[in-house]
């Protein structure tokens, strides 16, 4: 792909003219840049995310639940790990409530907060800024933050410790058809 404007990094905040390819999301030509800086790689402004998060749950994942048993896990050993198992903890982006309710059927503390999908399953779990978390999971959202920076200060405003997962993207970096973590 040629070389054409300037775009600035939404992770480090560093210019970069790196289109790397374009792709369809929701009937719009998008495109996609990966920083010459920090090589996160990124979409032109999102203008599309509310009628991507009209439903929290992508029709083509099918790990949700034995993703949440095994995070349920990683939460267990990172309480552990930071010797405390009594402090309430948020699931940020918690979806419809699936690992808060696992966490809570284990006597684990745990709050829901999404700011884009229904609680369905961890009713009368939401979290308000009342509570005291020290730690807020944030399970696979990270790459669909808009300004990574500014949301990590978000999660660190609920918490002092993060635990956040996503897939490190393969090098060479791959085209869209390439790579199923994409979900176009």
């Amino acid at each position: 792909l040629n070389k054409f404007k300037m775009i600035r990094c939404r992770c480090c905040n560093e210019n970069t003219d790196k289109r790397i390819f374009s792709s369809k999301i929701f009937q719009k030509e998008v495109d996609y840049f990966e920083c010459k800086n920090c090589e996160y790689v990124f979409t032109e402004k999102p203008t599309w995310l509310n009628e991507a998060y009209s439903s929290s749950i992508n029709d083509s994942d099918t790990g949700i639940m034995i993703r949440n048993l095994s995070n349920a896990s990683l939460v267990l050993a990172t309480l552990t790990l930071i010797k405390d198992r009594k402090s309430s903890i948020v699931d940020y982006a918690g979806g419809h409530g699936f690992l808060v309710r696992l966490l809570r059927d284990i006597g684990i503390d745990a709050l829901w907060l999404d700011p884009y999908s229904k609680n369905l399953v961890a009713k009368g779990f939401e979290f308000k800024n009342k509570h005291n978390a020290n730690l807020v999971t944030a399970f696979e959202c990270f790459e669909h933050f808009e300004y990574p920076i500014k949301d990590m200060a978000k999660l660190l405003n609920i918490a002092p410790n993060i635990l956040l997962s996503t897939s490190i993207i393969p090098k060479p970096t791959p085209n869209p058809l390439d790579w199923w973590y994409y979900g176009l």
